[in-house]
């Protein structure tokens, strides 16, 4: 089954137009008509998937503290923005799949917890995304992160994700079985990106939030961008089907 890539991806849900990482944020992105959402999972004080970004709590919730010392019955009593409360990774899941949307899961441990988190989120993942038509694609700085969900989950596609692409990175991307290279676009080189497309590995760049460097990016032959920007690609999102990738 051939895997779909869409040139946008709304980056921590919805972008600047919603509290980031939280089910207000997948659900405007998919009345805005985007069939993609990117979001960041990490493990509670109880070890649950949820859907944050920093390994502290205070710049995107009233809360204070690690949300790996925080336990789920505190955790989830917090506001997120707008009323918004911090939500579980498989209601985001069944968001997702109630929508039809790809999910770029990008599994980010806290320090010291890179194996349970990605032991943890791969395994609960296998069950929630049982039987989707479009499966998530899985992405990770912590490269031990992918290599965990190589193997206990060969089937579900992984991103190589950097800030500044690494000299030697065609060799990780083959390591990991990896299907596409993720980058910072600032730092995209010209050597990389040729080298990605002559070995037929799609690049996805963040976090994009201009036209002009949307066009740019494009022009240069990246594949797929990240941005919070919702507002200004929302009229292309209709008109481009996406790519599919895979056999």
């Amino acid at each position: 089954m051939g895997f779909p890539l869409p040139r946008w991806f709304c980056h921590r849900g919805g972008g600047k137009l919603a509290p980031e990482n939280t089910l207000a944020g997948i659900r405007l992105a998919a009345r805005m008509g985007f069939s993609a959402v990117e979001f960041d999972v990490m493990l509670s004080g109880d070890g649950t998937p949820v859907l944050i970004h920093d390994e502290r709590l205070e710049r995107t919730t009233n809360g204070h503290g690690l949300v790996c010392e925080t336990p789920d019955s505190q955790l989830f009593e917090l506001d997120a923005g707008d009323g918004e409360r911090i939500p579980r990774y498989s209601e985001a899941v069944a968001l997702c799949r109630e929508y039809g949307l790809l999910a770029n899961v990008e599994i980010k441990p806290a320090a010291g917890f890179e194996c349970q988190t990605a032991e943890t989120v791969v395994r609960l993942s296998c069950m929630l995304w049982q039987g989707a038509a479009v499966q998530p694609l899985f992405s990770s700085f912590s490269l031990d992160v992918l290599e965990i969900a190589r193997d206990l989950a060969p089937q579900i596609p992984r991103g190589a994700l950097f800030e500044r692409v690494p000299a030697g990175w065609l060799d990780t991307v083959r390591r990991l079985q990896a299907l596409t290279l993720h980058c910072d676009a600032r730092h995209l080189a010209d050597d990389v990106l040729a080298e990605a497309q002559v070995n037929g590995i799609p690049l996805l760049c963040y976090t994009v939030n201009s036209e002009k460097a949307a066009k740019s990016l494009f022009d240069r032959g990246v594949g797929a961008i990240f941005t919070d920007r919702l507002d200004l690609f929302v009229a292309e999102t209709s008109a481009y089907k996406g790519l599919h990738l895979g056999g």
